[in-house]
Parts: C-alpha cells; structure tokens; sequence
C-alpha cells in the first residue's frame, strides 16, 4: 500500500478485506465480507459489460453527429446557419476538455462517484429532450451540446475510476473492451438514427434516443460500483500539503507523451468527418456505400482497441505506441493517397480503424508509466489531462480540417488521391499520425527513459 494519496484501495487477508479510502482518508475498518476478485468472475464481467454500454451510448451519440449535422443542415429551420458543427464540437470536446476537473472532483468527494452516474445520465436525457424543443441552432448548442456533455463527463468518469479497481493484472485488456464500445456504437448509431430522422425528424428521433439512453444504462448503473465500498471511513488527520499531486505533469516523459498525444489527435477525427464527403465527390460514389467507409473505420477500431489493450498489459506503451503509429501512417499515405476507387478505399478504412483507433486504448500504459515514476500520481486525474489533450486536439481539428479542404487545393498538381481536392487534408492526417509515435524515438535514443 501507498502511504499517501494512494489509487490502491484494498489489502486482502483471506475473505476479509482491510478498506483503504482513496485521497482524504486513512484505513478504518474491516468489512468482514466476501470480496470479489479482481480481474475476473462474475462481477467484474458484470461491471465491464456496463462500462461498455456506458462507453457505446454516452459517446457513441456525439460520435455520430455527422448524421444530425447533414439534417439539421437540410433543415429549414436551421439551413444557412454557420454554426451547426459547433453543436458537435461542443458535445465531444467539453467531454474530454472537462476531464481534469470532473475526475479531481470525484477524487475528492469519492462517495459521490455512484450517485454520480445516475444524475450524469439524468442530465444527458434531460438534454436530449430539452434539444427536442430547439428553434434555433443556439438553442441546439446549449442542450444537445453544451448540456449533454456535461452531464456524460458526470456518468462516465466513475467508469474509469471504478475499472483501476475491478482490473489489475488484465487493466489494459478491461479498457480496450470498454473502449470498443464506441466503435460499435459506430456501426449501429448511425444506420438507426439515419431511419429515424428520415422517418419522424430531429425532434422525435432526440425524444427516442432520450428514452434509449435511460433504458440501456440507468438499470445497468447498479453494476456501476466499486469493488470495495467506502464505508464508514475517517478522514485523514493531516492539513498540509495539496490534495493532489500533479508533479508528474512536469516529468519529461510525460510532456513527450501528452504532447504526442495532442499531435495524433489533431488529424485523427479528420478521416470520420470527410471520408463519405471524399467517396462522394472524389470516387463518385454516395449513398449507403458512402456511409459505410465510417462504418469500417468503426468496426476495425473495435477489434483495434481490444488488441492493443492486451498489448498495453505485456509491451512497454512507446512500442504499443510504435504499432499504432507506423500502421496508421502507412495506411494514411499509402493506401488513402492511393485510393482511386473504392475497394482501397475501404481497405484503407479497416487498415486505419485497426491502428489509429486503438491509439487511446495506450493510455493505459502511459497512466503505468507515470506512476512507475511518481508514485503519488492518481491515476484518474493522469487519464483527465489525457483526455484534455486529445479534446484540444478534438477542437482544433473541426476548422482546421476545413481550412485544408477550403478551396479544393492540388487540384491537377498531385496524383491519385492526393489531387482530388483532398490532397493536403490526408498528408496532414499522416503527419499527425507520424508524430504521435516520436514517443518511441526519444525513448530509443535514451534522452527521458
């Protein structure tokens, strides 16, 4: 056990269980009850398979947002609006920008992680339907945005917290399970939510999803806990000293990889956002077929993330790193660039959800490795500054990418892929996929580990 601060809550002796209390307390008691073990049985798969759900419904929605985008932008009362992707950009970069401060606060105040999860998942209904009501894009900036991803910070920070619990040896096997719940919410969200809008509007379809979402979560909320209760816990007795330690922010292997991190997630939405665009207008291509080259990146990313989660648990996480970088990267320049009909084109989409889509699934190895060398650091608020960075990335990509594409450059100056129009937008997509592995670099030639 660690002295101080420590993100290790137990010390088992047979079936009896001392309780160690994260942060602000001291040992206290005895609970005198079977524990369930970590890493496997029945209540760690029951826990994994709602951290999935969580994982599939919470983000899967803004993920999906291209599908509302392309309506809304059809729609009366919102066409012409400038300002439709910033609803998008708002529900998925809040959730990663706000991180840092949601996790501090449920590190600080641990008894309210599960009541957390259901007032989390209150919020986000409650946003949907409100969203329901919009006149204006503004309207649909606050609710379906602004609200939503705040109340999904609320429901699924106690995930992540609660898996560094229930999984120990099989951490990064847990997280990429979890974390493959996106990507099949890829495959599934937009073919159901594309039916939806075309059937009933944006209205009804944001009512019915609002009811989905409760469905599938709030019941499975109840196997949203920690393995060890916090039960009648003392508060520590010392007033010195900060509440957390974030030291480990200066620590050069962790500014390398935060900043690797940020490079990688500049380019990475941008394949999601114009690859059905690209097959439309640069092959020709539209409909169904169109659509179905996000859907490969979707279930390729699936498969990824689980991979390179059992990857994290035997490789050190600059090599886990390498794997992702050099497949994503080959992919981007080789197969994108290259892809002048079709079939590589979508060779291309599983090539860069296999790779590019398992490259969060290392954070788990980063959270490992910062705390091989700061023994004080808290895992959550590590994974809350990562996700910070991949949202600074998140937002910077949305007028970025538009800028790149702005114009139709290299129009009959480059060849195959890259004089389409979408020329700049691929090599900077294989350039921020190339940086996110210099991790690898700086640890080969010895100048941080």
């Amino acid at each position: 056990m660690r002295n101080e601060s420590s993100v290790e809550l137990t010390a088992v002796d047979g079936h009896r269980e001392v309780v160690f209390a994260e942060d602000n307390f001291e040992p206290a008691h005895i609970t005198g009850r079977p524990v369930p073990p970590p890493d496997g049985g029945k209540d760690a798969w029951l826990f994994l398979i709602a951290c999935f759900m969580f994982e599939a419904t919470i983000w899967g929605f803004p993920y999906t947002f291209g599908i509302f985008q392309e309506h809304y932008s059809s729609n009366p009362l919102f066409a012409g609006s400038k300002n439709i992707a910033v609803i998008g950009t708002c529900g998925m970069g809040i959730m990663y920008l706000d991180a840092p401060f949601v996790f501090a606060s449920l590190q600080k105040w641990p008894r309210l992680r599960r009541p957390a999860v259901v007032i989390g998942i209150v919020i986000m209904a409650t946003a949907l339907v409100l969203s329901s009501f919009s006149q204006n894009v503004t309207h649909l900036i606050l609710t379906q945005g602004i609200l939503y991803a705040i109340g999904g910070s609320i429901a699924y920070s106690p995930t992540i917290l609660f898996v560094n619990e229930w999984f120990i040896k099989k951490r990064g096997m847990a997280f990429g399970f979890m974390w493959a719940g996106t990507g099949v919410a890829g495959v599934v969200l937009p073919l159901v939510l594309q039916a939806l809008l075309a059937r009933y509007g944006f209205r009804t379809t944001l009512r019915i999803w609002a009811i989905a979402l409760s469905i599938l979560t709030l019941p499975l909320s109840t196997f949203v806990k920690p393995r060890v209760p916090l039960t009648q816990a003392q508060p520590r007795q010392h007033s010195s000293g900060p509440l957390f330690d974030l030291r480990f922010m200066l620590s050069p292997s962790f500014i390398v990889l935060q900043a690797c991190n940020i490079l990688e997630s500049l380019g990475y939405f941008m394949p999601a956002i114009y690859l059905p665009t690209y097959a439309s207008e640069g092959l020709g291509v539209g409909g169904v077929r169109a659509a179905l080259t996000v859907i490969a990146v979707n279930i390729a990313s699936v498969f990824g993330c689980i991979v390179m989660g059992g990857m994290i648990d035997r490789w050190h996480v600059t090599t886990c790193i390498l794997v992702s970088t050099v497949g994503a990267t080959v992919g981007v320049f080789v197969l994108w660039g290259l892809a002048t009909n079709l079939g590589v084109l979508y060779i291309f989409c599983v090539v860069y959800g296999l790779f590019a889509g398992s490259f969060s699934s290392t954070w788990t190895g980063i959270i490992k490795d910062v705390q091989r060398k700061h023994h004080e650091a808290d895992s959550g608020i590590v994974f809350g500054f990562l996700a910070f960075g991949r949202g600074v990335g998140n937002v910077v990509s949305g007028p970025l990418s538009e800028a790149l594409v702005r114009g139709k450059p290299w129009i009959g100056e480059g060849g195959m892929a890259y004089g389409t129009g979408y020329g700049p937008l691929i090599t900077f997509t294989g350039v921020s996929a190339l940086l996110g592995g210099l991790s690898f670099l700086v640890r080969r030639v010895g100048w941080l580990w």
